[in-house]
C-alpha cells in the first residue's frame, strides 16, 4: 500500500524503497533483505544530496550580519547551532568545513546522517540527551582534539521545537569553543506537517542565512548559570529566526 510522505525525510525514503524494489526470485532469504536495505540507504544518501545541491546551487543566497561569527569561523573552532527545521542550506553551505555533526540514532537520524557524509562531514551518532551522553563525550573528544567545527541541532531529534537542550552548553563549557547561532529562510518555501516544521526551500529562488551574535561559555558553572547560558542561545536562535522569515512574510511556530 502507498503512503504520502509527510516530511522530507519520509519522501527520501518513500522514494528509495520504491527505486530499489527487489525481485523476490532473484535473491533468498536473509541476504535479500540485507542487499535491499544496503541499496536503499546508499540511494538515501545519494538521492538526498542531489536534491540538496539542486535547491542551493539555483538558490540567490544574501548573507546577514556574517561579520559577527567572522573571527570565530576563520578560526574554525567553534559550534554551529541551528534549529532541525534549517538544517538543508546549512549543512550545503558548509560542506567544505568537513565539521563533526551530532545526528540522532533514529530513523530520520540514519537518513541525515547519509546525506552529510557524502557532504564530506563526519557524523557521530547520539543526541544532547541523557542517553546520549557517549555521543556527547566522543564530539568533545574530537573538538579538543582537532582544528574543526561542531554542529549541534539543539532542539532536536524530537524536540520541543525550538527549545534549546542544555547538551549545546557542556560541549562549549568542555571545549571552550563559541557557539554561533545559525538560520536561514527563503522566499519560497513548503514547511512540512512534522514536529520540526521542516523548511524545503523550491529551486530557482532566493534565500537569506543570518548569523547571531556568538556565546562563549566559562569552562566552570553552576546550574543556575548554565540555564542563562542555554536560555541565551535559544533567544538569539528565535530572534534570528524570525527576523529572516519575517523577511520573506513566512510566520512558522
Amino acid at each position: 500500500m502507498n503512503r504520502e510522505p509527510d516530511n522530507l525525510s519520509s519522501y527520501l525514503e518513500f522514494t528509495s524503497e520504491m527505486t530499489c524494489h527487489v525481485n523476490p526470485q532473484s535473491l533468498r532469504g536473509g541476504g535479500r533483505n540485507l542487499q535491499s536495505d544496503s541499496l536503499k540507504w546508499w540511494l538515501v544518501g545519494w538521492l538526498g544530496k542531489g536534491l540538496v545541491e539542486l535547491i542551493c546551487r539555483t538558490m540567490r543566497i544574501r548573507v546577514v550580519d556574517f561579520d559577527k561569527a567572522r573571527a570565530e569561523i576563520e578560526s574554525r573552532r567553534f559550534i554551529f547551532a541551528f534549529w532541525h527545521s534549517r538544517i538543508l542550506v546549512l549543512s550545503h553551505l558548509y560542506k567544505d568545513l568537513g565539521a563533526a555533526i551530532l545526528v540522532s540514532k533514529s530513523k530520520d537520524g540514519e537518513i541525515i546522517a547519509r546525506i552529510l557524509r557524502r557532504q564530506g562531514h563526519e557524523t557521530i551518532r547520539g543526541s544532547t540527551s541523557r542517553r546520549g551522553v557517549r555521543a556527547l563525550a566522543r564530539l568533545i573528544k574530537t573538538l579538543k582534539e582537532e582544528i574543526r567545527p561542531g554542529v549541534v541541532v539543539p532542539d532536536g531529534p524530537r524536540g520541543p521545537r525550538f527549545k534549546v537542550q542544555p547538551g549545546v552548553i557542556t560541549l562549549a563549557q568542555k571545549t571552550g569553543c563559541p557557539i554561533v547561532p545559525i538560520s536561514y529562510s527563503a522566499d519560497r518555501i513548503k514547511v512540512f506537517a512534522s514536529w520540526d516544521r521542516f523548511v524545503l526551500p523550491y529551486p530557482f529562488n532566493e534565500g537569506c542565512v543570518i548569523y547571531g551574535t556568538p556565546i562563549s561559555v566559562p569552562c566552570k558553572l553552576d546550574a543556575e548559570t548554565k540555564e542563562v547560558y542555554r536560555a541565551r542561545l535559544e533567544e538569539e536562535l528565535i530572534r534570528i529566526t524570525k527576523k529572516v522569515d519575517h523577511y520573506y512574510g513566512h510566520r512558522i511556530d
